[in-house]
């Protein structure tokens, strides 16, 4: 398994407080990148995750456990978001449907 795709977990936080104003700044948004193995989900594993078939879907296998909170997942220029995870002695696996 070659783990040589880069893959980026989001994170959006909120803005800083404005005291004069009342309101919020912009949103920001980090990213940390992380190198994966991902494949398209095999059939077997849509249905079991979500019921039938899925257009969209990838699997993603990262070396190691991300602890680390985030929002979605960013893989070529696509946003996708977490479907199932699962952590296993030595690596990680998420199960990724992409948002429209």
């Amino acid at each position: 398994m070659r783990y040589d795709t880069p893959i980026y977990f989001q994170k959006v936080s909120e803005g800083e407080y404005d005291p004069k104003t009342g309101n919020y700044g912009p949103e920001q948004l980090s990213e940390t990148e992380v190198f994966a193995s991902v494949m398209d989900t095999g059939t077997e594993t849509m249905t079991l995750v979500y019921g039938g078939l899925r257009q969209g879907s990838v699997t993603a296998h990262i070396q190691n456990a991300y602890t680390d909170a985030f929002s979605s997942v960013r893989i070529e220029g696509r946003i996708y978001r977490v479907d199932y995870t699962r952590r296993l002695r030595s690596k990680q696996v998420f199960v990724l449907s992409e948002v429209q």
